[in-house]
């Protein structure tokens, strides 16, 4: 996503859950227990976006500030030119179904349209 919003010339912006283990943001920046980060490439310097975390060097208020989140503080991201972008889900019954693999059913048959019957709702919702 944030490759795909830099390409199209639009500021990929996250939304954090402050309150989760790990996050390094400045405090005062924090609203309602969230912050929102800028991390486009002229903001965000020396930028890593990995499965785990994202970290990156930015300046709060002109104090430069080393910013670590943790992947799963993510609650979203979203282009700020559009408020297109992605929620993500971090209710304890999603976590679980992706911890824990569905158990295998034996079947006979297996149509492309019984494939599709059986997953489950994404918990991905289009923001516009």
């Amino acid at each position: 996503m944030h490759e795909w919003m830099s390409d199209n010339s639009n500021t990929p912006h996250i939304v954090v859950d402050a309150s989760f283990d790990g996050v390094s943001v400045p405090t005062e920046h924090i609203k309602d227990g969230k912050i929102i980060l800028n991390i486009s490439d002229t903001a965000a310097h020396n930028l890593k976006l990995t499965n785990d975390f994202v970290s990156f060097r930015a300046r709060f208020s002109g104090v430069p500030f080393d910013v670590w989140v943790p992947m799963s503080s993510v609650l979203g991201i979203y282009a700020r030119e559009t408020g297109q972008g992605m929620i993500f889900s971090h209710d304890s019954d999603n976590e679980e179904s992706l911890d824990a693999p569905a158990p295998a059913t034996a079947s006979t048959d297996t149509r492309p349209d019984d494939i599709e019957s059986t997953r489950a709702r994404s918990h991905l919702r289009v923001i516009k």
